[in-house]
């Protein structure tokens, strides 16, 4: 079965579909008036500013291509001042059963968007895009960081310092403390005990225990690198900071709206500004951003039987920030706030995991309104809860009497 073979309406008078590469890009265009024509272009700048002015010349409106990668990239920020692009998941369109090649690729996606029948994935605007990358990189500084932290421990350990069994923060002052007169040359237990701060102090006999190891060159010197990489991830992550902070100087209003919510903090209201911008209109409705971001229950349903309800796979750089705050809004919030009160309700019947994904869930909900509305957040009603609850114990313990042979009056 051919490419041919497959009729649609045609809903866009002139497109174009792109097969993205990294060396190359295939265009199709066609549409009224022109003739369904194939070129191929090179990936560099200058090929795609050919390309961009070979579409103009025959009046193409709108693009679609695939999201391959990072190799989209570079095209999109050439064509999106003069075209309409629809970026989409290459995974909604596979072409049809038959021999595959890069022009087929190229003709199929052209086909599939003039019939309408594209739905394109969410791309912020250039700011917001700007402030992703940097919130993603200082996520991945951050992980470096606690990675470069696991390893430092792991020397200590390989030289048989039990810093860790005696100290809760081996980081802290009396650990760095003890980590630097180590580096130096330092080996009497005695004298590295004596670098213990604070309530460390009354533990000093146990520390020297702890400190009775065996550090050689070798693992002063490991030693001595890792604190120098933290060093400079430290610095790093400073500069990202103050760059951001740049960019958010823009998006105040918002920031302070976000940080009404209970557990949102300004980190995660910096992530949730970077992965779905200030436009909440790009959304259909707070469930389609749920469904995006991968924090709502997945449908499966057969046969009139719905089976797993796991949650979708969607955006983990904003399912981890909003996953971080509810756990911080169920610890740190009052008994009688709604994200806590969901939290206990769940948990009691499916476990605190699922718990926190829900109220994960809500803090979701609520940062879509608070950002389409520019309202902050208002915590709801609790009464009707309140009164539910009290007409449910009393019907459990007026069922617990009746069992148990004491007749009260069932409505009380």
């Amino acid at each position: 079965m051919s490419t041919k073979a497959v009729m649609f309406e045609q809903v866009i008078s002139r497109g174009c579909g792109i097969d993205v590469h990294k060396e190359n890009v295939v265009v199709t265009i066609r549409g009224d008036g022109i003739k369904e024509e194939c070129r191929t272009f090179l990936s560099f700048t200058a090929d795609l500013l050919s390309c961009r002015n070979w579409l103009k010349e025959h009046e193409i409106t709108h693009i679609a291509m695939e999201s391959t990668g990072v190799y989209w990239k570079p095209v999109f920020n050439i064509l999106e001042k003069d075209f309409e692009i629809i970026l989409v998941n290459a995974r909604h369109i596979k072409n049809v059963p038959g021999h595959k090649t890069d022009r087929k690729d190229s003709a199929w996606i052209t086909k599939l968007l003039l019939s309408g029948l594209l739905k394109g994935s969410f791309i912020p605007p250039q700011p917001v895009r700007d402030l992703r990358d940097l919130y993603r990189y200082k996520r991945k500084l951050l992980q470096q960081g606690a990675s470069e932290r696991n390893r430092l421990q792991k020397i200590l350990e390989d030289a048989n310092i039990k810093l860790s069994s005696v100290v809760s923060d081996v980081f802290g002052v009396t650990g760095r403390l003890i980590i630097d007169a180590l580096i130096e040359g330092q080996s009497d237990p005695n004298l590295l005990a004596n670098c213990a701060r604070g309530s460390l102090v009354r533990k000093r006999a146990l520390l020297s225990q702890a400190l009775h190891g065996n550090a050689s060159f070798h693992h002063r010197y490991m030693l001595s690198a890792s604190l120098q990489v933290l060093a400079d991830i430290d610095r790093m992550v400073k500069k990202v900071d103050q760059k951001m902070s740049e960019y958010l100087v823009s998006f105040a209003e918002e920031m302070a709206l976000l940080q009404t919510i209970p557990g949102v903090g300004p980190q995660s209201a910096i992530a949730i500004l970077a992965e779905i911008g200030t436009d909440m209109s790009v959304f259909p409705s707070s469930e389609h951003l749920a469904s995006w971001c991968g924090i709502s229950p997945g449908n499966n349903e057969s046969a009139g039987k719905n089976r797993s309800g796991r949650t979708t796979q969607g955006n983990k750089f904003l399912k981890s920030a909003l996953v971080e705050s509810a756990w911080h809004s169920c610890k740190s919030t009052g008994q009688n706030s709604f994200l806590k009160r969901k939290f206990i309700s769940i948990s009691s019947r499916r476990g605190k995991k699922k718990a926190v994904v829900a109220v994960a869930h809500k803090i979701l909900i609520a940062a879509y309104f608070i950002l389409k509305n520019r309202e902050p957040y208002q915590e709801p009603d609790n009464k009707a809860y309140m009164e539910k609850r009290k007409q449910a114990l009393i019907k459990r313990h007026v069922q617990r009497l009746h069992e148990l042979g004491i007749m009260v009056p069932s409505q009380l």
